[in-house]
């Protein structure tokens, strides 16, 4: 009941208001976003990498200003530089949303986001990672392939997301089962209409799990992105079944969430990637996070009742 007001209220420039103001918040938005700045992320970064791997989304998206795009991408340039000199490369790859670095930009959006993801994978090359381009919503599917397609021309080690709960998706997983090919398989969370998306919790798990089966049958790399027991138990069932090694795919979990499950899979020799955002441009971000955990949202409520 909670999951449909809080994507509304991630939109709502109001809520983020109330909620940017309110000092307990932010208590609560540590447990999800590792730091406003690079510096205060790395050491977050560092920590991890000693037994998991890493993906560091620098925050924002819907931008509509240039400049903001520009400084996005160096934001990114000097994150990966940073990772390069700490020795990280290897630990530690970027996530990327494209309407982060101008894909929403009223003149040659697509282009601009394009060239500046090319920008950042260069970056990325550099240091001998890669780069994953985060999926948002559903209206965004196509622009985001067409540019992955053109990106990995040269930068064949470019990923992309896949959302499960969207009907397209298991398609979409059969075009990018080829070798050399990254795919993170989530489950997804946006509020998307019955026309595009599954919206009954059942559902989305029976199509997660025939994604994760075209994923892991082909000869790509899966990135299973889920905090869910059943289906880190049926990837790990897959990839026996399909002769995978711990080096043929990898799990994803939040930054913040299932902290001791991370721990279990990469000491049993697992995989384990954990996604780190970190930003001032966290009110998004945080909102999508209450809207899959809805217990969150008690400490939120606690916290606004009292400013107010």
């Amino acid at each position: 009941m909670l999951r449909k007001p809080l994507l509304l209220a991630a939109r709502s420039a109001t809520c983020r208001k109330i909620v940017e103001r309110t000092p307990m918040t932010r208590a609560m938005v540590t447990r999800f976003v590792a730091g406003a700045t690079q510096e205060e992320a790395l050491p977050a970064v560092r920590r991890l990498a000693e037994d998991r791997h890493v993906t560091l989304d620098f925050l924002g998206e819907d931008t509509t200003d240039l400049s903001q795009a520009t400084a996005t991408v160096t934001a990114y340039q000097d994150l990966l530089a940073a990772l390069g000199e700490a020795g990280l490369g290897e630990r530690a790859e970027v996530s990327v949303k494209l309407s982060a670095v101008g894909r929403c930009l009223d003149q040659d959006g697509e282009k601009i986001a394009l060239d500046n993801a090319r920008r950042i994978a260069e970056a990325a090359k550099a240091i001998g990672t890669t780069v994953t381009l985060d999926m948002e919503d559903h209206t965004t599917v196509d622009s985001t392939l067409g540019i992955l397609r053109e990106l990995r021309e040269d930068f064949p080690f470019v990923g992309a997301v896949l959302q499960a709960y969207l009907r397209r998706t298991e398609a979409d997983c059969r075009d990018l089962n080829g070798v050399g090919s990254r795919v993170r398989l989530c489950k997804g969370a946006y509020d998307e209409p019955e026309s595009v998306a599954f919206r009954d919790e059942h559902e989305v798990d029976k199509a997660y799990v025939r994604a994760l089966r075209v994923l892991m049958e082909g000869e790509g790399y899966p990135m299973v992105a889920s905090h869910d027991p059943r289906m880190i138990a049926i990837a790990g069932e897959m990839a026996a079944a399909n002769g995978r090694g711990a080096d043929d795919y990898e799990y994803q979990m939040l930054y913040g969430i299932r902290d001791g499950e991370q721990v279990r899979l990469a000491a049993e020799g697992k995989r384990m990637r954990v996604y780190v955002p970190y930003g001032d441009q966290w009110y998004g971000y945080y909102m999508r996070r209450l809207a899959e955990r809805p217990a969150n949202v008690l400490f939120l409520a606690r916290s606004l009742i009292t400013r107010n």
